[in-house]
């Protein structure tokens, strides 16, 4: 096993956690604030695991086109995040 693959396995490991809470605890608090910016976690989280994911296809596709999806993700992640923040601190 290389370095890289115990990394994307403890990476994985860790989404499935966050994802896991997250989704209990929007079950329980559904409506108001808590409940927008949990589902708002849970959308950034979601878009970074994508990210992070992207390299199962490197068969596929070429290293500049990964890296272009990759930073793609990342960046609508870190925007859905901060444009959430944004309209939840407004209302």
């Amino acid at each position: 096993m290389t370095a890289q693959m115990i990394i994307s396995i403890f990476t994985l490991v860790i989404y499935l956690i966050i994802i896991f809470v997250f989704n209990k605890a929007r079950i329980k608090y559904t409506g108001g604030k808590v409940g927008t910016v949990i589902n708002l976690i849970l959308i950034t989280v979601c878009l970074l695991f994508v990210a992070d994911y992207v390299m199962i296809f490197d068969q596929i596709l070429g290293a500049e086109v990964l890296d272009i999806i990759k930073s793609l993700f990342r960046t609508a992640a870190l925007s859905f995040l901060a444009y959430g923040g944004a309209k939840i601190a407004d209302s």
